[in-house]
């Protein structure tokens, strides 16, 4: 086989719908309320929604044209990404409203793929991503939480089951659509000039509580959809 064949039997879907159990799914449910109701576990899992966080903020930045320079994860689990271009304006209010909305709408995207076959092309560029953001880690704790995800999705990717790909993808999007919504809460009551919608609102001169409630939103529907889907494979 030559690579060019290795790859593309790890990248193509799988025919059709993909039927994973209502006893491996429950498994997975469980162990993602787990890792998100068990503090100790949440403060480590809770970097990989940050992670995808600040992912959201340089993937929009990098479609609306700006320059994504660099981006850290913090110890106390906070994060930070930089993207260069225009100190205002339209991409620059993209870029910034990204973030909180990103962990919710990669989970509903990883539990509506899982199910439908798609897991092992959204796992390729879920890594692809991941190596173009790698050089632009800028703190030891970043590159270590990027080199795990890395290693992790590699693996998944190269050794393909296509069940345990949609396993893993079910357990880790509920986990960041659990995650999002932690993170909205913990927002929704700050009151600094520092945070995302604090920002939106000195850029766009609309009230931070507008921009709240479009990250209820986003994340209410992507709930719907998680619901959905999972509703669908137990029946």
């Amino acid at each position: 086989m030559n690579l060019f064949d290795a790859v593309h039997d790890r990248v193509v879907p799988t025919a059709g719908h993909l039927a994973i159990g209502t006893t491996s799914v429950l498994v997975v449910l469980g162990v993602a309320f787990v890792l998100v109701a068990v503090e100790p576990l949440w403060r480590v899992v809770r970097l990989v929604v940050t992670l995808v966080h600040e992912l959201g903020h340089a993937v929009i930045g990098v479609l609306v044209g700006r320059q994504f320079t660099g981006f850290v994860l913090r110890g106390d689990m906070s994060g930070h990404a930089v993207t260069r271009g225009p100190a205002r304006g339209p991409g620059r209010v993209a870029s910034t409203w990204a973030g909180y909305p990103a962990p919710a709408l990669v989970g509903a995207l990883m539990v509506w793929a899982a199910g439908r076959g798609w897991s092992a092309p959204l796992i390729t560029a879920g890594l692809v991503i991941l190596l173009f953001a790698l050089v632009r880690v800028r703190s030891a704790l970043t590159v270590v939480v990027m080199l795990v995800a890395i290693g992790g999705s590699a693996a998944l990717w190269w050794w393909r089951d296509d069940t345990l790909q949609a396993q893993v993808l079910i357990g880790l999007g509920v986990v960041l659509l659990v995650g999002a919504w932690r993170h909205l809460l913990a927002v929704l009551a700050d009151r600094s000039g520092a945070s995302d919608p604090a920002v939106l609102g000195q850029l766009t001169h609309l009230p931070r509580i507008l921009w709240n409630l479009t990250f209820v939103a986003v994340c209410a529907l992507a709930t719907w959809v998680v619901g959905v889907e999972v509703w669908s494979a137990l029946s």
